[in-house]
């Protein structure tokens, strides 16, 4: 919502977010300024890469690449006293918001202590009238301002006249600061919950490497109680879980073939444990031209891409990149996703070096794991780690809502420019 305020004879435009804090509703709107007046917009610069005197030293010198979702880590490069002052390159206070201007336009992020950049940056120190971190979140919420108005041939570039005749609205600060710390907590938990992911994958890593045996040896390090002191896992190949099919790929040529329902399975479609549908599908006359695979087969890469592997849960076909391993009825088709799984470093090692890395049919067949026969063993396993696989899915899941909160509720307290 837009109002006019008259002061001193001047028109100064305000607007209101769609969403307030309550302490600050019925107070005047956000006024209209240029970036210009809410700091100091400073570039950057790169020593001569030629003399070594100005490199290595301990001022941090970060380049875009480094710029990445507001996360400022050390710089690869750091330079010198001399390079400092022998250069274009600025010394930036802790707390300057590092924007990238060429190539990558509009990464952010805020320096954690004093440092220095290379040119495809316009850093801005701002004001003490104004919120460093309001500004860092602004800036993510207008990204796309910036990347409209750069320009260039071979590479888009902001220029820094560009970026501080930017119309804005802003708050005084002390409803800078509410918003910001309001944004920041949000991070805060969307970080903590991507740490828990990461956290999750590495003891289901762990939980394999126990669950299955070690190289060298029969019998895993950890066993179910109920079933310690039974015989141990036995050597097999593929080909004795089961029929091993090989995709293929009906004529491209042919329009009849493509199209339709049926899943046609490649590479591309490997999106996690489970696939239901695919990017390309075949009518029923490709159907008839492709092998046609049972549901709940475990898919393997084996061609470029090596070691993918997934459960169809829709009965389909593949492309020859593919093999699947259709169970038979003495072994659980889950726990033979995670035997796949745990043998994927030794799987690639089949493929070599070529330059398309390639595993025959054969080879596949031939290929020998350690595995377990007991049904019921296999299931426990299965069910073991399914169960952590599925809190890693609810938990990412949760790290996405968390994002899109936060990019609707960035929407609502930042007015559009």
């Amino acid at each position: 919502m837009k109002n006019k305020d008259m002061e001193k004879g001047n028109e100064i435009k305000t607007v209101v977010p769609a969403l307030r804090f309550p302490e600050f509703q019925g107070m005047n709107g956000w006024e209209e300024k240029k970036l210009e007046e809410i700091g100091n917009f400073i570039g950057g610069g790169t020593p001569n890469t030629a003399i070594q005197e100005y490199w290595d030293g301990g001022i941090p010198w970060y380049t875009p690449t480094e710029i990445k979702n507001g996360d400022l880590k050390s710089s690869n490069r750091t330079i010198t006293e001399k390079g400092l002052k022998n250069s274009s390159a600025k010394l930036l206070p802790q707390g300057a918001i590092l924007i990238t201007t060429r190539a990558t336009i509009g990464d952010v992020a805020i320096s954690k202590k004093e440092c220095t950049t290379n040119q495809g940056f316009q850093s801005l120190v701002v004001n003490d009238s104004e919120s460093n971190l309001f500004w860092f979140y602004w800036i993510i919420r207008h990204k796309e301002e910036l990347i409209k108005r750069a320009s260039g041939s071979t590479f888009k570039e902001i220029s820094k006249n560009e970026i501080i005749n930017i119309t804005s609205y802003s708050p005084k600060k002390q409803e800078q600061q509410k918003i910001a710390a309001c944004l920041s907590s949000l991070d805060e938990l969307i970080e903590a919950t991507a740490q828990k992911v990461e956290a999750l994958k590495e003891h289901k890593k762990g939980l394999m490497q126990r669950l299955f045996p070690a190289e060298g040896k029969n019998v895993p390090d950890l066993r179910f109680p109920e079933f310690q002191g039974m015989n141990g896992w036995e050597k097999k190949q593929v080909k004795d879980f089961g029929e091993v099919i090989t995709g293929n790929t009906p004529s491209k040529k042919e329009e009849k073939y493509w199209n339709g329902d049926f899943v046609w399975i490649t590479a591309q479609d490997f999106k996690g444990k489970y696939i239901n549908d695919s990017i390309l599908k075949l009518t029923k006359f490709g159907k008839d031209k492709a092998r046609v695979i049972p549901k709940n087969s475990v898919l393997v890469t084996c061609i470029a891409s090596i070691g993918l592997n997934a459960i169809n849960k829709v009965e389909c076909s593949t492309n020859q990149q593919i093999n699947a391993i259709c169970c038979n009825q003495e072994y659980n088709y889950e726990y033979m996703y995670y035997l796949v799984t745990y043998n994927t470093k030794n799987l690639k090692q089949l493929a070599g070096q070529t330059a398309v890395p390639i595993i025959t049919k054969k080879s596949f067949e031939e290929f020998e794991v350690y595995a377990i026969e007991n049904y019921d063993e296999q299931q426990k396993i299965a069910d073991c780690l399914s169960s952590l696989d599925e809190l890693i899915e609810a938990t990412s899941r949760k790290v996405e809502i968390l994002k899109e909160h936060k990019k609707g509720l960035m929407q609502q307290l930042f007015p559009k420019i």
